[in-house]
Formats: C-alpha cells, sequence, structure tokens
C-alpha cells in the first residue's frame, strides 16, 4: 500500500505534463507510457511517470516489454475527496490555458 501525502500529490499534478498524463487515464483506461504523446524526451517522460508513482497517482505494472499505466483514481479519491475531479474540471483546464 503507498502512503499518499497531499503535498507530494499536489506537486506532482503540478506539471503540465503529468497532468496531461493523468488526464489521459482519468476514463479508467490502462496505457502504455509511449500511447501519450507528450512531446518529451523518453527520459523526460519516465521521469514524470516516476514522479506520478511515487507520490501514489498512477499504478505501473509490466506486460511483456511495456510498461502499462493506470490512475489510482479510487485510492486518491479515498485519501482526497474531490481532488481529481476539481484538477480534472473543465474549469481547471481552462485556468491552466489548456
Amino acid at each position: 500500500m503507498i502512503e499518499m501525502d497531499l503535498t507530494t500529490v499536489l506537486q506532482a499534478l503540478g506539471d503540465p505534463v503529468r497532468l496531461a498524463i493523468v488526464r489521459g487515464l482519468a476514463d479508467g483506461s490502462t496505457r502504455a507510457c509511449g500511447s501519450f504523446g507528450l512531446g518529451v524526451a523518453p527520459s523526460t517522460a519516465s521521469h514524470h511517470f516516476k514522479v506520478l508513482r511515487e507520490a501514489g497517482v498512477i499504478a505501473t505494472t509490466v506486460s511483456g516489454a511495456e510498461r502499462l499505466q493506470t490512475l489510482r483514481r479510487d485510492a486518491l479519491d479515498e485519501a482526497f475527496p474531490g481532488l481529481l475531479d476539481s484538477v480534472l474540471s473543465p474549469e481547471a483546464s481552462r485556468a491552466a490555458g489548456r
């Protein structure tokens, strides 16, 4: 069980690339790292996935040569009710200029 700290989760969600990853997983899908089209170098993408994973925001499973990412929505909603909904809301996207 990953213990989540609000400050760490907010720092992880505060980066635009990491927020794009979370938005890409918000529908409940499981996706391979390379399927996000983040526009950053693979090593940079790996760093962003690591930050999200260590904060407890995503879970990573290995399937063959692929690393599959899943949003830990249930755990986040339990620990911080309403946080993901507010971060992923259309209003938040507009405020961030997305």
